[in-house]
Formats: C-alpha cells, structure tokens, sequence
C-alpha cells in the first residue's frame, strides 16, 4: 500500500508541474532544493484544483508536460538510462521512438491513480552539495496517511540555451525509477532488439489506452 500511495503522488506531482510553470522565476537562477521545492508547492495546489488533472487525464497530462514540463527534465537522459547499452546503437529515428513511448508508459502507468493523490503534505532535507556540483541529489519526504515516504530527485545542472537544474532520475521509496526500467528493457532488448522493445512498449501502451477507455465507460443498466 506505502508504495501504492507514493506511486500516486509521483505522477500526481509532474502532471501538475505543467500548471505552474508560468510563475515569473527563472529557474536558471534557482538552487535545485529551491526549485523542486517550488515544484512541489505548486503541485499539491493544482491537485486540488485542476479537475483533469484529478481525474487522470493522460490526453491532458501528455499534453501539459510537453508544454511545461520538459524545459525542468532530461528526458533524453532519462530514457537513455533506461534503455541502457543499446541506446549507442539506437538510431536517431529509433531514439524518437523510445522517447516518445517510453513518456506514454509512464504517464499511463499512473495516471488512473491521480485521483487518490491528495491531502498530501512534504518537506525538503537539507541539500548535501558543494557549490561548484554538477550533479546533485535533492531529498523530500512525502506525508499523508501512515509513515511518512521517500521521494528523491537526481538533477544535473546544464550550460548553455534553457540553463538550470534538470530532474533525469526519481527515487521511489529507495527504488531509483531508471533502473527499474533499465532491468525490464535489457531483457526485451536482449531478446528482440531495439526494435523489439519499441514494439512491446507501443503494444503495452495500446493496451493500457484500451484498458483506460473501458474503464470509462458508464455502466449501463
């Protein structure tokens, strides 16, 4: 159940991400415990508020974390991790691919649980990082019903064009999330390809897009 319970509220805290990101701060100019901070502050309030966001909307929630979520995560990063070895060999069009489902899986995975995610409190542990860290791991503990939950954040600080701290790795109650999909993958890619992993998880996506719309449906009686 205490895994259940933060798997929600992982989720419910990036599809919320895209609701504030039109606050006037430069998070080039944040610390990254500041940012997430920031982040997570936002997040609870457009739970609350934002009635598709509620509702586990994934249409809604792929389409705001494409508008504002990104610019705050290295989601190539994080896919490369995830896929692991075999994405030296990917091919740029084969990359595209495994982003872009790999983005759907996720927010399928947990989007049917947005609802549940709510009267959810956290804090943010002191950051552990010289000033000059490239990389640095931002802890939060998560509090609602029961013990309170782990919730951590890896961030890399990037130059140039879109500056600031950029999240590519969540740790869920000490399971870091690219690793855990790192295991999955390596099987299918050992087994069927490159390829063969795009086909497994557009067909899984498929399926939970079936699944959701049945789901949806009003009984009729």
């Amino acid at each position: 159940m205490k895994r259940r319970f933060l798997n929600q509220w992982l989720l419910a805290l990036a599809a919320s991400f895209s609701l504030f990101m039109a606050a006037p701060v430069h998070a080039a100019d944040e610390a990254p415990d500041v940012l997430i901070d920031r982040l997570t502050r936002e997040a609870l309030d457009t739970i609350q508020s934002d009635k598709s966001v509620q509702a586990g909307n994934v249409s809604r929630i792929i389409e705001l974390v494409d508008e504002k979520v990104m610019p705050h995560v290295n989601f190539q990063r994080m896919t490369a991790s995830a896929v692991g070895p075999g994405w030296r060999q990917a091919t740029p069009e084969q990359r595209t691919r495994l982003e872009a489902e790999f983005k759907i899986l996720l927010a399928r995975t947990y989007a049917g649980a947005m609802s549940q995610a709510r009267n959810l409190s956290y804090s943010i542990k002191p950051l552990r990082a010289a000033p000059d860290d490239k990389e640095v791991i931002v802890r939060t503990l998560i509090k609602g019903r029961g013990d309170p939950a782990q919730l951590d954040y890896r961030l890399e600080k990037t130059p140039g064009v879109g500056a600031g701290w950029k999240i590519y790795n969540i740790n869920v109650l000490g399971v870091w999330l690219v690793e855990t999909y790192r295991s999955q993958f390596s099987q299918e890619i050992n087994a069927k390809g490159i390829d063969g992993l795009i086909t497994t998880l557009t067909e899984r996506n498929k399926s939970n897009a079936a699944d959701s719309a049945t789901a949806a449906k009003p009984v009729k009686g």
